[in-house]
């Protein structure tokens, strides 16, 4: 009687840069398509082939290693992080397991992964210490920050609910206390991807800190003209729906918890909320302008020869290109992240 192809029990784990497969096979031989293999299974003696349709993609190069007792394959990933499953398909194949062996949740999986940078040995109090704490600073950093955003949000929702338009001309005496503060706790972004404490890159960080930071302490805080302007409030308003998302996001994460509402809106908010608060910052940079002529504020003295001052308004007309340049880059940063976690590429394993 000729053997018929079957499929074998898999069985997936998975680090940060790696997946492992356990297929159930004895004295396995494995074909020219890795996944094709001749060896003993649930059914005895046959030929066995799986297929898989991975949720991210990965190397084309696979290791594997037959024993007596199974056959043992590693596939590193394409980019470092962590899938939420396997395989593109929610549903998981029938013949597909979790490896107990190896599992680790997202939270184990990094501690290995930072006992292995930092040569501390797995599970080592040092290292639960130093992760314990790590972890519960940025909970407590996203938590801080949320909380100021949410207080900025609301209190600028009820005045605008009490006193409509009015409420635009003293946004800036009413919370620039919490804003401040807010803004420069945001530093802290920049700092902690230097320290290797969070994985976002540090120049899309810097920009969005940085130009925050000169909206408000340069454009809005030494300039008393702008203070009263409604371009504060469109600002404001804009920063803080965008942060009382993100926060609250990063703030799970670090528990390993996920809202799927929150998660939605963390990804799809931004796209049209934060090239409007850019065009609200070019607005508010282009009504200093005149004000900055005025009062030779920040402006730079010129030698004697060459006569008088070159106004910070110059300065401020370049920023307005970086501006936007910082926008550009920004945008990619954001909707590269949003691609990686919704449009995901197929890749089969043959």
């Amino acid at each position: 009687m000729e053997n018929i192809t079957l499929t074998p029990h898999v069985y997936w784990a998975q680090r940060h840069g790696e997946i492992y497969l356990r297929v159930e096979l004895s004295d396995a031989k494995v074909g020219q398509s890795t996944t094709s293999t001749q060896g003993h299974g649930a059914k005895g003696e046959n030929e066995y082939e799986f297929s898989l349709e991975f949720l991210e993609p990965v190397r084309p190069e696979i290791n594997h290693k037959s024993t007596q007792r199974q056959l043992d394959i590693k596939i590193k990933k394409q980019e470092e992080c962590w899938w939420d499953r396997l395989t593109l398909q929610e549903k998981k194949p029938l013949f597909l397991a979790p490896d107990f062996d190896r599992w680790l949740d997202e939270s184990d999986a990094e501690m290995e992964l930072q006992a292995k940078y930092s040569g501390l040995q797995l599970f080592s109090p040092v290292s639960s210490a130093y992760l314990g704490l790590k972890k519960g600073y940025l909970f407590m950093y996203n938590l801080v920050q949320f909380l100021g955003f949410s207080w900025i949000f609301v209190i600028m929702t009820v005045r605008l609910w009490i006193l409509g338009q009015d409420s635009f001309y003293d946004t800036f005496q009413t919370t620039a206390d919490i804003m401040y503060f807010c803004q420069m706790m945001a530093v802290l972004e920049v700092i902690n991807p230097l320290l290797g404490l969070v994985k976002t890159g540090f120049f899309p960080a810097m920009i969005q800190v940085a130009g925050r930071n000169t909206i408000l302490f340069v454009i809005f805080g030494s300039l008393e003209e702008m203070q009263n302007k409604p371009v504060v409030f469109f600002v404001f308003f804009l920063w803080s729906t965008i942060d009382i998302f993100r926060y609250p996001f990063y703030m799970l994460a670090c528990i390993g918890m996920e809202w799927k509402l929150l998660t939605w809106l963390r990804y799809n908010l931004w796209i049209p909320l934060y090239p409007l608060g850019v065009v609200a910052e070019a607005v508010a940079v282009i009504q200093s302008l005149p004000i900055f002529d005025e009062t030779s504020l920040f402006s730079l003295p010129l030698p004697t020869v060459l006569g008088g001052s070159l106004s910070f308004s110059y300065v401020l007309q370049l920023y307005l290109v970086l501006m936007f340049l910082g926008l550009f880059i920004n945008f990619q940063h954001l909707y590269k992240q949003r691609r990686r976690r919704y449009h995901l590429k197929k890749r089969k394993v043959h």
